[in-house]
């Protein structure tokens, strides 16, 4: 009885070893086990995401993968990805997390927004000295339902662009608990209107939109904006002003020094005099002398520069993994800079952020920059295709 008992244990032990990764499916919507969906396990490595196959849930929505995977071992996360009801939901297990017992909950989906909305609307207009005009939106929604708003037919995001820009515009999007992919837009119903297909889950997503448009300053920027938001702001680099009726200037963000400005809406049109782009956070102190907060002829590349190119980098091919340690450290330091500070300015509603806030910030970004600059220097991305969202 005893060596049974010996034995016994012996094999659960090798089994909790080598329990591979394991989980449930739940329905947030209904508070039950999902069954029927399906979930696909992906080994994120330099040379890609590997598939290492996917399972259904069974009736108690459980499901099982007896890989002996660990995330981080042999490239980055594991990634769970459940599909149920056409939209994907996704689960990352980083290093040190259990791989065991995860939990990926999935939501009804429903056409109407329902408790979905557009919480925040930010505009980067950055004007350089060669007659462009490069723009970066950040659609920021918020849903606090328990359905996720989906609609293919009409979209859950429609925007406009100027003629100017030619209908040119690179769309990328972050669900919660995902990675940034890209997506394309389609025609809207009127000209230089588009589109956007792309599941609101609950939780924060984000749709950001680049484009760029000739320009001359100073001059006047003029956009139709067709989803409303709860706050709509406009950011200035440095040596470039807003004005205009319905502009009210916040504040400066304590990191990147670029003004904040608050527009009263329903649509954008403002008088924008000066030029300037941001700068690589890794460049910020080189020729610091140079004018205008960093444009194109002091040779420090401008986040407008480098934000299509890592998107296009990143977002734009298959390779999870290399999407992952590519360029993700710089993006997300670039990005995170300026959310960092407009969160402490104006998220709480205090334009006149504490001087610990700032310092904080400036510190924790010095800091993520230098850790973004080591990881991208060693990390080299190759193909195309579409990411996983």
């Amino acid at each position: 009885m005893m060596e049974m008992r010996l034995s016994a244990a012996f094999l659960l032990a090798a089994a909790l070893a080598y329990a591979g990764v394991d989980g449930a499916v739940t329905n947030g919507t209904n508070g039950k086990p999902q069954s029927g969906a399906t979930v696909t396990l992906y080994q994120t490595t330099n040379q890609g995401p590997q598939n290492l196959g996917s399972v259904k849930t069974d009736a108690q929505g459980k499901f099982a993968f007896t890989q002996d995977v660990q995330p981080g071992v042999g490239g980055g996360p594991l990634l769970l990805q459940a599909v149920y009801g056409g939209v994907q939901y996704n689960k990352t297990i980083t290093p040190g997390t259990p791989t065991t017992g995860v939990e990926i909950p999935v939501f009804e989906s429903a056409k109407t927004p329902g408790e979905a909305k557009v919480d925040q609307h930010m505009m980067v207009l950055e004007p350089s000295p060669n007659g462009n005009l490069q723009v970066t939106e950040s659609y920021v929604f918020t849903n606090t339902g328990k359905t996720t708003w989906n609609d293919p037919d009409r979209g859950t995001l429609q925007f406009a662009l100027p003629a100017a820009a030619n209908g040119k515009v690179e769309v990328n999007v972050l669900a919660p608990g995902g990675l940034p992919i890209r997506r394309a837009a389609d025609p809207g119903t009127k000209p230089n209107t588009f589109k956007l297909d792309f599941p609101i889950k609950p939780g924060e997503s984000r749709v950001d939109l680049s484009w760029a448009m000739p320009f001359t300053s100073p001059g006047q920027f003029q956009e139709q904006v067709l989803a409303k938001a709860g706050a709509t702001r406009l950011v200035a680099p440095v040596g470039v002003t807003f004005s205009g009726d319905g502009i009210t200037q916040m504040g400066q963000e304590p990191t990147t020094k670029a003004m904040i400005y608050n527009v009263a809406g329903p649509d954008i049109q403002v008088k924008v005099e000066g030029t300037g782009v941001f700068r690589d956070p890794s460049q910020q102190d080189a020729g610091a002398g140079g004018g205008g907060g960093g444009d194109a002829n002091n040779g420090s590349p401008g986040v407008s520069e480098n934000l299509p190119k890592l998107y296009g980098l990143m977002l734009g091919n298959a390779n999870l993994g290399e999407s992952m340690l590519a360029v993700k450290w710089i993006l997300a330091t670039v990005l995170g800079m300026l959310a960092l500070g407009f969160a402490l300015l104006y998220r709480k509603g205090d334009p006149m952020a504490a001087e610990e806030s700032e310092k904080a910030s400036e510190s924790a970004a010095t800091a993520e920059t230098k850790a973004a600059s080591t990881k991208a220097a060693s990390t080299k991305a190759s193909g195309h295709g579409r990411g996983l969202g």
